[in-house]
């Protein structure tokens, strides 16, 4: 049998030197990478397997002498190049079983591999280096960002005290809105970074379960009441009272869904449900669910939502503001808890942000369970058990459309007349809403009083707010 047409199209372009030889060691078949390795070229076959490796072949009178265990199992060698110059290779020499008196050998450059293995080690070098300078630089920055962010917070604070007129009040408000989002960018630009480096650690500890969702409660209830919208909260009797974990991470989960489903939620409501769902020796899992009936997203666009520095589109970031870290930084702190976080939503039709994480078991408060834990209580003080379906409020016209539109506009006309523009403009954009589906000349006079409002023109507003008023008590006439 000839090896040479049985082998070569298969070995001819191999990364490894291949060699063929017959039972008297003489070569007779050697693939491109043997013969461009070795140096010999188009000589090579006729040469002797003693000729490139003679610590391990001796020649003989028609055969050759070796120590060599045939085999699968590779062994290193030298092997000898034309110029008599040597290299170390892993080599593997197996005996044909389909022809007698025939080997087949396949080596592996030794020297080449541990050259890239050295190179791929200095670039991994490089790499963490370079991560390195820039977590410390972005250490560094946000730290000297962050002190005349404060040092302008503290001095705006101690003129509001002083200052009485009202216009210049206003603008310190501004300014101090400005330099908490500040922080807030600040926070999350570090956050990120750490958990970029792989340096960010949680920090498990005991907690009231119960007072940590107080706290988040507290923190956002009146910025949703004041918005018009419900807030409701469910909490399974089945979690306990204490467990431990790294409270402030949780907390800050929870405020970015929150306020996320805040910013981006005009008309209806909030919910926040937590569920035990699982427990395995010392540890159980929580899961959460963040519920809203704002804006949504389409199903092509969910996966945009954890990216870094990713908002669904350019018009989101323009409009409502953020730097597209707060989700990113959600799934890594959820996956760091050991849990996941998924969204389902629908355009114009809400959002649903449901997370897992993973805390310890306190055993002796595993008995100790809150009795009022069962209770899906309205957070909004005066909501109503049942909140009408968001679409048959969006429905204008409908009695719950015209309900909320007139509640809404009581609002706006209240800040108004306090001169507080911009909560004007929040109710503003919840009646914009509430009259997508209205005739032309609503809608046209909507968005004439949400021009009125955004120039502060108070006597252009007041005219364009009675005009309004007047057609939506037609409506309901």
């Amino acid at each position: 049998m000839d090896l040479r047409e049985d082998y070569i199209f298969p070995m001819e372009d191999a990364l490894e030197m291949i060699l063929i030889f017959n039972a008297s060691g003489e070569i007779f078949y050697a693939n491109g990478a043997a013969k461009k390795k070795l140096e010999y070229g188009e000589a090579l076959c006729g040469k002797y397997i003693s000729d490139v490796f003679p610590n391990t072949f001796k020649a003989s009178e028609g055969c050759f002498e070796t120590d060599y265990p045939f085999g699968h199992e590779p062994h290193n060698l030298v092997a000898y190049r034309r110029n008599l110059t040597c290299f170390p290779v892993e080599a593997r020499i197996l005996r044909s079983e389909s022809a007698a008196g025939m080997y087949i050998c396949m080596a592996n450059d030794i020297l080449e591999k541990e050259f890239l293995s050295r190179e791929v080690e200095q670039v991994r070098q490089e790499a963490q280096e370079a991560l390195k300078v820039k977590s410390e630089f972005v250490a560094n920055v946000t730290h000297e960002l962050r002190t005349p962010v404060n040092g302008v917070l503290g001095n705006v604070r101690e003129l509001m005290d002083d200052v009485t007129d009202e216009h210049t009040l206003k603008a310190l408000r501004l300014i101090e809105r400005c330099c908490g989002d500040m922080n807030k960018i600040i926070n999350n630009i570090l956050d990120f970074s750490k958990l970029e480096a792989g340096k960010f650690t949680l920090e498990p500890r005991r907690f009231h379960f119960r007072n940590m969702l107080d706290y988040v409660k507290s923190h956002h209830l009146n910025k949703i009441t004041e918005k018009g919208l419900g807030f409701f909260m469910t909490v399974s009797p089945q979690v306990p009272e204490y467990m431990i974990g790294d409270e402030l991470r949780i907390v800050q989960i929870l405020n970015n869904l929150l306020s996320n489903a805040l910013k981006f939620t005009a008309v209806g409501k909030i919910t926040l449900e937590v569920i035990r769902t699982a427990r395995v020796n010392d540890r159980m899992e929580l899961f959460f669910i963040v519920k809203d009936t704002g804006i949504g997203v389409d199903k092509a666009d969910k996966d945009k939502l954890f990216q870094s520095f990713s908002q669904v589109d350019a018009s989101i970031s323009r409009k409502y503001g953020g730097t597209g870290l707060g989700l990113n930084i959600c799934k890594q702190l959820v996956e760091l808890m050991g849990g996941t976080i998924e969204v389902e939503s629908e355009k114009n039709r809400g959002s649903t942000f449901s997370f897992s994480i993973w805390a310890g078991v306190c055993e002796e408060d595993e008995n100790t369970l809150s009795m009022t834990n069962d209770i899906r209580s309205p957070l909004l003080t005066g909501a109503p058990a049942a909140e009408p379906e968001e679409e048959t409020v969006k429905t204008y016209g409908s009695p719950e459309n015209i309900k909320t539109l007139k509640r809404n506009l009581s609002k706006l006309i209240l800040c108004v007349e306090m001169e507080n523009w911009e909560k004007a403009e929040m109710f503003m954009e919840t009646v914009r809403q509430l009259t997508e589906e209205a005739p032309r000349e609503v809608s046209r006079k909507a968005l004439r009083l949400k021009m009125a409002i955004q120039k502060e023109n108070y006597d252009k507003t007041a005219a364009e707010y009675r005009d309004l008023e007047a057609m939506i008590g037609a409506e309901q006439a």
